[in-house]
């Protein structure tokens, strides 16, 4: 299937053209037949000779209705833009052309109609006059007359020739719907329609459905295309939605229908301004206050410059926005269209700081409206990949960074020159905790991950390989990250460790008392860095001996008999019983020694 909206001034004849080509009636309302003017969308299609289908949104013409004719456009790849032969070119002709200007539709046909009341040629004339300059500079022109049926013949073989030329839609891309007709049912409930440009829905799909009102989670109950029944539908082709247990005051033209959790939508966009007609307008020249046309949605706008041809959108609702979408803004004061615009960024970075601007628009001077996954990464430096694809990055770009050794985990991805940025960082960071706290070397990896800023745990690692041990001298150790370096107590023990080793040495039982340690500035925490460096044996909190006093007391102890009490180990190890009980209950603990019956004490094998 093929869609095509009409485009044209007033009364110019595009539902009757519609009409003539499809056998159906557009206008659904008794009033617009009666007035013999659309005043809403209308819809139709017909089946061409070579078997494709083209359906036909059908658009009114008058001023008035300027925002329902974009409604109708917005989503549709190609138009019909119809001139009267005996008016010739019109100002809502004028205004049409620039809205299809703006939205970039280059297919299409240029009509000439009621060619039996004049000669089509001079409207073709200015027809080509108008269109010079603009993507539908040079589409085929056919004169008709829908009375006479002349012409239309060659018009429905050049809808041949169009369909051939227009781009098929992907199915595999991620919905988005816009809603450009809400109504009811008897029976089955709210029905919602629009053009479906990419993607596939099939029934009992899940969908999110964006309003002015939020997000919810909705299930597609069934599809019709075409006035019959669909188990599924795929871009491009014009689809009626049922949905499961939605109100018909919930939903309204301008919402949108998205595949779940692919779509983030914004209220802040940065866009570059195209022209319409002629050079693109200055942006300063703008007023504050515009329209933002896109899809079937109309949202009003607040226009920040940022450059002569750049600036800042804030939108009075999010919408599902992507790099590259084009789009319209409107004034609607003065009923024309100011400008076309392109996506460039839909999670542009906040504007706090002096300078802030200006930089922001160097920037966005080089940005292209194309998405660029090294370059929206090197601008953001850290990004999830679903943010990535939400923002219009395609995911295979995203798997060819990966390949070519982008640094990434847990569904993150950073840019390679911030990850050698950010080892850095960590760098410093573990060089002032060390310097701060000597005792404590190294950084637990949720407080490295905190000190540099990083979302997950995991980057961590992904940094310190990426930059590796010679860029950053860190490795990830025991669960912290530390400098690495040879084992033993921290530089700033030595001189106390070494005492005590000449104390212990000359009596190894002897533990220090309190009043030694704090002589030697041996506190708790210093005691703590001995222990696990390996270089004390600790028997209570401030109880310690050498390393392996534990095996030496053994062997003293075996010369005591198969039996011996408190009194004699502590006489045999030259000790106190401040040293022997905890170092007999240590023994006991590791399976080396057991009480007796009689409260005695006996070595085991």
């Amino acid at each position: 299937m093929h869609v095509l909206a009409t485009a044209g001034h007033v009364d110019h004849g595009k539902s009757t053209l519609v009409r003539a080509l499809t056998g159906m009636e557009p206008d659904r309302f008794a009033e617009e037949r009666r007035r013999g003017m659309t005043i809403d969308l209308g819809f139709a299609w017909t089946t061409l000779e070579s078997g494709a289908t083209i359906a036909f949104v059908d658009v009114p013409g008058h001023e008035r209705f300027v925002t329902t004719m974009l409604a109708g456009v917005g989503p549709v790849p190609a138009v019909l833009l119809v001139v009267a032969a005996d008016e010739g070119w019109m100002p809502q002709s004028g205004e049409h052309l620039d809205a299809l200007t703006a939205l970039g539709v280059r297919h299409g046909l240029l009509v000439i109609s009621r060619s039996d009341l004049m000669d089509p040629e001079l409207a073709l004339d200015d027809a080509r006059e108008h269109l010079a300059g603009t993507p539908l500079a040079d589409v085929p022109a056919v004169a008709v007359s829908a009375a006479t049926g002349a012409g239309m013949a060659q018009l429905r073989a050049a809808l041949e020739a169009l369909a051939t030329q227009l781009p098929a839609g992907s199915t595999t891309a991620d919905v988005r719907l816009w809603v450009d007709r809400a109504f009811t049912i008897r029976g089955a409930g709210t029905v919602v329609t629009g053009t479906l440009a990419q993607g596939r829905l099939r029934v009992d799909d899940e969908l999110d459905l964006a309003t002015a009102d939020g997000t919810r989670r909705v299930a597609v109950r069934g599809l019709q295309s075409l006035g019959a029944a669909v188990t599924q539908a795929r871009g491009v082709s014009r689809v009626a939605v049922n949905l499961r247990g939605v109100a018909l005051e919930a939903v309204s033209r301008g919402d949108v229908l998205l595949t779940p959790g692919a779509w983030q939508p914004t209220d802040t966009v940065d866009v570059r301004l195209r022209a319409v007609r002629g050079t693109a307008p200055d942006v300063a020249d703008l007023p504050t206050e515009l329209q933002l046309h896109i899809g079937a949605a109309a949202v009003g706008v607040r226009v920040r410059p940022l450059g002569t041809d750049t600036a800042r959108l804030q939108l009075r609702r999010p919408l599902p926005l992507r790099i590259g979408d084009a789009a319209v803004l409107r004034d609607p004061g003065r009923r024309r269209v100011s400008a076309g615009i392109t996506v460039l960024d839909v999670a542009p970075p906040p504007l706090r700081r002096r300078g802030a601007a200006a930089r922001r628009a160097t920037e966005l001077a080089s940005m292209t409206g194309t998405p660029d996954a090294a370059a929206e990464l090197r601008r953001r430096r850290l990004a999830r990949r679903t943010d990535l694809t939400a923002m219009g990055v395609p995911a295979a770009d995203l798997d060819a960074l990966a390949r070519t050794g982008t640094p990434g985990a847990a569904g993150w991805l950073l840019d390679p020159a911030h990850a050698v940025a950010v080892a850095g960082e960590l760098a410093a960071a573990v060089a002032a905790h060390d310097a701060t706290d000597p005792l404590d070397p190294g950084l637990p990896v949720q407080a490295a991950r905190r000190a540099v800023g990083l979302p997950e745990p995991r980057l961590v690692d992904t940094v310190l390989r990426h930059a590796g041990p010679a860029g950053t001298g860190l490795v990830l150790q025991g669960g912290r990250v530390m400098r690495p370096g040879p084992d033993g107590p921290p530089a700033t023990l030595q001189g106390a460790l070494t005492a005590l080793h000449a104390d212990l040495g000359r009596d190894p039982f002897a533990a220090p008392e309190s009043a030694r340690l704090a002589e030697l500035g041996l506190g708790p925490r210093q005691l703590a860095a001995l222990v696990k460096a390996g270089e004390l044996l600790r028997l209570t909190e401030d109880v310690v001996l050498l390393p392996g006093a534990d095996e030496q007391a053994v062997q003293v102890l075996a010369g005591l008999g198969p039996e011996f009490t408190l009194s004699a180990a502590r006489q045999a190890l030259h000790t106190s019983r401040r040293v022997a009980v905890p170092l007999l209950e240590l023994l006991a603990r590791t399976g080396r020694s057991a009480r007796t019956p009689d409260g005695g004490h006996r070595l085991l094998p």
